[in-house]
């Protein structure tokens, strides 16, 4: 049955579920947020019905924004018992409790399973203290991402050259990128759009051609 998918979902997780049924390379997905002309929407009913797909550009670029920070993932370097304590730790839980809550004997345990998190996300290195490591662990739990501390204590995260910024500079900027985008999509957002999908729609044609 051709489906085409018309939605204006944006969670990273809807990203991951889509990707892995396969429903992004076997049907047609078109965000709500483009300004399409009925005239763009034939050929994509068309392909649909056709069994051909068709992603909007900026699905694409989302999905690989979600596959580079699953591939960057710092939980990814956990075994899961150690996912789940460090998940326990960004709750504020203490080892006493994570113990409780994980029905081990010794809260050694614990301490044990935070120094193997610890290392995994190098904060063994550069953490002062248990405290500061726990917090600090938090932080690379509670964002997903992977972080370094520099010696002044500034945070750094990895931009997406693969260059350690720091993060009140990336925030900064992607709320500056963020702001323009939003001007020049009030302005000329329908013609960028309408240009990308009708490129898209020549090139399907000429594939068909050929």
């Amino acid at each position: 049955m051709p489906v085409v998918f018309y939605s204006i979902q944006d969670d990273d997780e809807y990203y991951r579920e889509f990707r892995a049924s396969g429903i992004l390379t076997h049907y047609a997905y078109v965000r709500k947020s483009n300004y399409l002309l009925p005239s763009m929407l034939v050929p994509l009913l068309r392909d649909a019905i056709n069994g051909r797909s068709l992603v909007d550009p900026e699905i694409e670029d989302r999905v690989q924004e979600v596959r580079d920070l699953d591939e960057q993932s710092p939980r990814a370097l956990l075994e899961p018992n150690e996912l789940r304590v460090a998940e326990l730790v960004g709750q504020g839980m203490t080892n006493e409790q994570i113990a409780a809550r994980l029905n081990l004997h010794d809260k050694r345990a614990v301490s044990r399973t935070n120094g193997r998190i610890y290392a995994a996300w190098g904060l063994s290195e550069t953490a002062v203290d248990d405290k500061v490591a726990r917090a600090r662990a938090t932080l690379i739990f509670t964002l997903n991402r992977m972080i370094i501390w520099d010696e002044n204590g500034v945070v750094l995260v990895q931009d997406r050259r693969g260059e350690w910024v720091p993060l009140y500079l990336e925030a900064q900027t992607n709320a500056e990128n963020g702001a323009t985008a939003a001007e020049m999509g009030s302005m000329t957002g329908a013609t960028v759009r309408e240009d990308a999908w009708r490129k898209r729609i020549v090139r399907r044609n000429k594939y068909k051609e050929d």
